[in-house]
């Protein structure tokens, strides 16, 4: 059952205040989400704001109800203050949408780091009970958030953090209550944020305050009202949003910037995630990297999306992986959709950067963990075009991405479904895809090239089994050819060159090689030998599959 937020007692902060708080925060975010979005011009003009600091919200409340068990046997377990507060700041980092989100996920991380330390019954030295803790967490909150972006900018909404936590760190010191603490932060950021469009110049061009300190208000006005009870006045852009002025040629707004957004979770330790950092900063702007113990968000705009993701997988383990495209976002700021799109289902981070700079919206498939058709469709909603070709990658993946289509095709998009069965075969089809043509001779053309790529993997037996090629021992190197286990070897080189032997022994013109993370570039370099000396008219392609993927695929077209 939904929770319903109810006026706390002045003065108590607790799991349930938290709950509150959270609830009325994502309420009055939903409410603002599209005046937020219209007046959304920094750093990118993609009106996506309000949406991104919804959906953030959204996954931080559902990660708060996963502290609150449900009763079923009568009994109750209390939820402290610390669980509740820890639960909720894991539910948005891992949820976090976009800049904002990112960054509205690592204050909440800074408020988790002093309210999930300390009880609010036990106050430190100096400090007058939940106002002064309070005041301390929302002071974390800022520095933190500063500290996670790798350029601070201000006029935006860390300016909006920063001028909330001295606002209430002025109460506390007053010895106010929680109460007093959370209006004097509303009150600060609400000032800050009218000063915004005097600060950052893209702002007062565009006569608008800054979108993710507008929703930033919205949040503390969600503290405020879950500690006093009393509603805030106003949304701070109810009634007022100001549409982002256009150029004759939207498209060609912001073209000097990096054409493409890059967001993943990764699990990595704090000293790689500082290397990162360098890595990424070097690559793109509008760096953030929020998170800790382990578990991180990044988020980059670059130009190279397969570099940014390279550098996840140099640093750790990167995983839901999101490549938007800035043309895209561009065109559902104006309402518009793109006419086609293309989704891809790909099993290595490096597959997924090599398609999104193809063009493609990009889902990845790690071993044993096929995506969802939640997920599948997702992918179809940010493609945001009125027809979409789904390649489905797998053959394990063929009901859950009809399912996928029949639901965006009930909300009135025309899906196609490509049969893929291997990556090599999503690139064969995607390498034809022709955006201008009819949707349906698109459909064919693509359908016919990746039903004409023979695909090809190589894999290590796990244990003794019986195949199609006979009794294989684990260790031993697996040959499959379109499914089947054709060759079993000892090696990965010669195994594969007996394979290719056999896949080029019907012919064929090109041979696409996608090398696994641990294969050595002389192992593609010895391939690529064996094929020119025994083809002498075949070309061969090399790319690196990343993570995830397969020690080796091989494609014959």
């Amino acid at each position: 059952m939904p929770h319903e937020p109810q006026p706390q007692p002045a003065d108590e902060l607790d799991a349930e205040a938290v709950r509150t708080w959270s609830s009325l925060a994502l309420a009055a975010l939903g409410r603002a989400r599209e005046d937020i979005d219209a007046i959304n011009v920094y750093p990118v003009a993609d009106a996506d704001t309000g949406t991104n600091l919804y959906l953030t919200a959204e996954s931080a409340d559902r990660g708060l109800a996963d502290a609150f068990p449900e009763v079923t046997d009568g009994t109750a377990r209390t939820t402290s203050l610390a669980e509740a507060v820890r639960a909720w700041a894991h539910g948005a980092l891992v949820g976090a949408r976009g800049n904002s989100g990112t960054i509205l996920a690592q204050l909440l991380r800074g408020v988790a780091d002093v309210l999930g330390d300390q009880p609010a019954e036990r106050a430190e030295p100096g400090e007058q009970g939940p106002g002064g803790l309070l005041a301390r967490a929302l002071t974390r909150a800022a520095e933190e958030a500063y500290a996670a972006v790798a350029h601070p900018v201000e006029g935006t909404m860390l300016t909006v953090a920063g001028a909330a936590a001295r606002a209430g760190e002025a109460a506390g010191a007053a010895a106010g209550t929680a109460v007093e603490v959370a209006r004097a932060a509303y009150d600060g950021a609400r000032a800050a944020l009218a000063e915004t469009p005097g600060q950052l110049a893209a702002l007062g061009r565009a006569g608008v305050v800054d979108a993710g300190g507008c929703g930033l208000v919205v949040v503390f006005g969600a503290l405020w009202q879950a500690l006093s009870g009393q509603e805030p006045a106003a949304e701070p852009v109810r009634g007022r949003a100001v549409p982002v002025p256009q150029s004759p040629d939207p498209c060609a707004q912001e073209e000097d910037g990096p054409a493409y957004e890059v967001i993943y979770l990764l699990e990595a330790s704090e000293a790689a995630v500082g290397e990162l950092r360098e890595r990424l900063d070097g690559l793109g702007d509008s760096l953030v990297v929020v998170g800790g113990d382990g578990l991180w968000n990044v988020h980059v705009h670059v130009d190279d999306p397969g570099a940014a993701v390279e550098a996840g997988v140099v640093a750790g383990r990167p995983y839901r992986i999101r490549i938007t495209h800035f043309g895209d976002e561009r065109r559902r700021a104006r309402g518009e959709r793109a006419q086609r799109a293309v989704v891809a289902v790909v099993p290595g981070e490096g597959l997924a950067g090599l398609c999104g700079e193809a063009g493609a919206t990009t889902v990845l498939a790690r071993p044993g963990e096929p995506p969802a058709v939640a997920e599948l469709l997702d992918a179809v909603r940010r493609a945001h075009a009125r027809e979409v070709v789904l390649l489905q990658g797998g053959a394990d993946l063929r009901a859950a991405a009809a399912a996928a289509a029949e639901q965006a095709r009930a909300e009135g998009v025309r899906v196609a479904v490509i049969p893929t069965r291997s990556a090599v075969q999503g690139l064969a089809a995607l390498a034809v895809h022709d955006p201008e043509g009819s949707f349906d001779e698109d459909v064919v053309a693509m359908t016919a090239a990746a039903g004409a790529t023979r695909y090809g993997e190589l894999a290590v037996a796990e244990r003794q089994s019986f195949t199609s090629a006979g009794i294989c021992q684990a260790g031993d190197v697996l040959g499959l050819i379109d499914g089947d286990v054709a060759v079993i070897g000892a090696g990965l080189p010669e195994t594969a060159e007996a394979v290719l032997d056999r896949m080029l022994g019907s012919g064929g013109e090109l041979v696409t090689l996608v090398l696994g993370p641990d294969v050595p570039d002389a192992v593609a370099e010895r391939l690529e030998a064996y094929v020119q000396h025994g083809h002498l008219a075949v070309d061969t392609v090399t790319y690196r599959g990343g993570r995830y993927s397969a020690p080796l695929l091989i494609g014959v077209e």
